[in-house]
């Protein structure tokens, strides 16, 4: 019950109105914490050597935090291995909004529990994300998501021009037609909308990783939705409750809910044998690490 995103309290009702059961609150949380060993261990397990592909993102929950609630970050990263098969790294509570600070520490503990490297990191445009990553993982290429992106410069674009503003940059066949199409971007628009415009030329580099890769790899890093859609089935189980008593409430109720949702995981990456051996040739001496 308490995996499913019940609280103690629910479950203390239900126990009383299935069974006639008077069981405490307290009862209940000293008896979910026998789980509490299992989550310190997959928290701190070894990991691959290599993760060919990691996404990174945070989900937010309000955790209660000297004395008052607070709208806290989990970060989670999620990584392919070299067998096409995602897989959960941790999850790493923070002590407020999102931060490059904190993923600085993040792939600090990613690298110190074995991982050497990592080829492509999708992420988010959080600021100093590419520069903690580079810090940690020199080697990594980072493409930054363009669901995000778009989405970040249409707040500033009028309604019936948004369609015709980003279609020509992401769906451009090449990096040299894509920055072709920038900068007609720049020229028509750029007058009217400075601020999105902006905004695709600063973070350009990052923008268009993708564009050096074939078309399966293409479609698995140009966005963050994977990990997303992770984030999506933890909130199933996270929405009933106003606040987490504590952040170790939290992590209990995170892996919990991990576990069950990773338990259906069986298939691997769509196209992974194409995807893995276009990786052979971009990263061929760092495969088998």
């Amino acid at each position: 019950m308490y995996a499913k995103g019940m609280t103690v309290r629910d479950i203390q009702a239900m126990l009383y109105d299935l069974y006639g059961a008077n069981v405490s609150a307290s009862m209940v949380s000293t008896i979910t914490d026998k789980v509490w060993p299992l989550v310190e261990e997959w928290q701190n397990r070894p990991l691959e050597t290599v993760y060919p592909v990691v996404f990174m993102d945070a989900i937010h929950l309000k955790i209660r935090q000297d004395h008052q609630v607070q709208n806290v970050a989990v970060y989670v990263v999620m990584g392919i291995t070299r067998e096409g098969k995602r897989e959960i790294l941790g999850h790493w509570i923070g002590d407020g909004a999102e931060g490059a600070q904190f993923w600085l520490a993040v792939l600090n503990d990613i690298k110190a529990r074995g991982t050497q490297d990592i080829f492509i990191a999708s992420v988010d445009g959080l600021t100093g994300f590419a520069d903690a990553i580079e810090t940690v993982f020199p080697q990594t290429r980072v493409q930054r998501c363009i669901i995000h992106q778009i989405r970040s410069s249409l707040k500033y674009v009028g309604h019936n021009d948004r369609k015709a503003f980003v279609k020509a940059i992401y769906q451009a066949a090449t990096r040299e037609a894509a920055q072709a199409a920038l900068l007609k971007l720049a020229e028509a628009w750029g007058k009217r909308y400075p601020v999105s415009v902006r905004s695709w030329q600063d973070h350009w580099e990052e923008l268009a990783t993708f564009f050096d890769f074939g078309p399966e790899i293409r479609r698995l890093i140009y966005t963050t939705n994977g990990i997303e859609a992770y984030h999506r089935q933890l909130r199933k189980v996270t929405k009933n409750r106003g606040a987490f008593p504590t952040p170790e409430a939290a992590r209990k109720s995170l892996y919990l809910a991990h576990r069950d949702i990773a338990a259906k995981w069986s298939q691997s990456v769509f196209r992974w044998t194409a995807i893995l051996n276009e990786l052979a040739i971009h990263f061929e001496d760092r495969l088998a690490l």
